[in-house]
């Protein structure tokens, strides 16, 4: 396997791993809020859930600068070991939790422990992995190569999902409510466990030893990313919104959504969780390559004014409440969002210096997710039980176009400078 292929397997992998557990928790949110808190109002108990789905993403900004510190001062690869194995252990480690009548109060408590583990480990990959991609990127194709990571998140999201679906499917539902769930998360330590194989074997990000051989790298990359670049961060928390918000709710809220307020049988939630997924993964590639052959900061103000258009027509049609319909509103916004996120990851990317890339990244793009992503699901689950109306969904999503809107009109790209941008 060429050196390329094995980074491109590695961050497919190692990202992939990250997004299995979170369609895994997502899709049976539901069966962890039975197991792990007290019988009695199902809607606290789903909210419950949710929090620590939450809280977990507290955690992220703290990981992006634990590894973007090592990252950035003593190279990617080594960062990126570490962060697949302090996210395989935990993953398993939910398969294996016992529940709340076995260990009352303390199963939701190593619970939450467990989700803020993950937390710092999904800091440290999902940025780490991104820079490493682009860095190994020619300049005709660092939007195709960047979007890969999005690709592999989409790739975990869906095998996760597959895997839910197809043991509810074969296993007897009494088997597979009580311990059949739990499958899916034991098998996340052993891809784990190949992702940091492959990742033992890759060489160093060629941009970050070119620095380095220059005497470029930093002492202190946490303190001069926060100093030195505090507003490429807070431009890339903002470009990232209409990443974070919409995915959050349409991957982890809408397959509870549809369970618990529209409705739907489980098995025809996860089918159009599945299609829209499916549509994300077909988008997201197109996308990618008109950015490369095209004026991409266009692209993304097109499909943000897109956003904002089908916002409120999608809540519309999903309150509809048949099969074809909410298939065809989720599959639409989907291909909105696919094409939205694709080209998303070299844009940050190309805002940092080397020197303080890993950690700038990480920090813009876990600092967004931790504050408005990783809270959409609970925040707009709440909302809609106050409100007794699903607008508060539309609302969330125009407020995230307009914000990213604003933010990549601005933006100052290094479009006409490769990636060794040492200052």
């Amino acid at each position: 396997m060429s050196q390329i292929n094995k980074v491109i397997a590695s961050t497919m992998v190692g990202n992939g791993l990250e997004w299995y557990d979170y369609a895994l928790y997502g899709t049976f949110t539901a069966l962890i809020s039975k197991h792990f808190f007290p019988s009695g109002d199902d809607a606290v108990a789903l909210i419950a859930t949710f929090g620590i789905f939450a809280a977990g993403f507290l955690m992220r900004p703290l990981g992006a600068m634990f590894f973007g510190y090592f990252g950035d001062k003593y190279g990617r690869k080594n960062a990126l070991a570490l962060s697949i194995l302090l996210m395989a252990i935990p993953t398993a480690c939910i398969g294996l939790l016992p529940t709340y009548k076995e260990i009352g109060i303390w199963a939701p408590i190593l619970l939450t422990v467990i989700r803020l583990v993950q937390g710092v480990a999904v800091g440290g990959e999902f940025g780490g992995s991104i820079v490493y991609l682009v860095e190994h990127a020619s300049p005709k194709n660092k939007n195709r190569m960047g979007s890969l990571s999005m690709l592999s998140m989409l790739v975990g999201l869906l095998f996760g999902a597959g895997i839910a679906a197809g043991l509810a499917h074969f296993m007897n539902p009494e088997d597979f409510d009580i311990w059949g769930w739990r499958i899916p998360f034991i098998l996340g330590f052993f891809i784990g466990v190949i992702g940091l194989y492959i990742r033992t074997k890759l060489n160093e990000s060629p941009v970050f030893l070119e620095a380095k051989e220059a005497g470029r790298t930093s002492e202190a990359p946490i303190k001069e990313a926060l100093r030195q670049n505090h507003k490429e961060i807070f431009l890339g928390i903002g470009i990232y919104l209409a990443v974070t918000i919409p995915f959050y709710i349409q991957t982890v809220f809408m397959p509870s959504f549809m369970v618990k307020f529209l409705k739907f049988s489980s098995s025809d939630s996860l089918l159009i969780f599945t299609l829209s997924l499916l549509t994300m993964m077909i988008v997201a590639p197109v996308s990618a390559w008109f950015s490369d052959t095209k004026d991409r900061e266009i692209v993304l103000k097109v499909l943000l004014i897109l956003y904002v258009a089908f916002a409120v027509p999608y809540i519309y049609l999903l309150e509809m409440k048949t099969f074809t319909v909410v298939l065809i509103a989720q599959i639409t916004f989907s291909a909105i969002l696919g094409a939205y996120i694709a080209p998303i990851p070299t844009l940050v990317v190309e805002i940092f210096p080397t020197k303080t890339r890993y950690t700038g990244m990480s920090l813009a793009c876990n600092l967004a997710a931790a504050i408005f992503g990783g809270t959409a699901p609970i925040l707009v689950t709440k909302m809609i039980t106050l409100m007794g109306s699903n607008s508060p969904i539309s609302f969330y999503i125009i407020v995230a176009a307009c914000g990213s809107f604003f933010c990549v009109a601005s933006v100052r790209t290094r479009k006409h400078h490769d990636l060794l941008y040492l200052v």
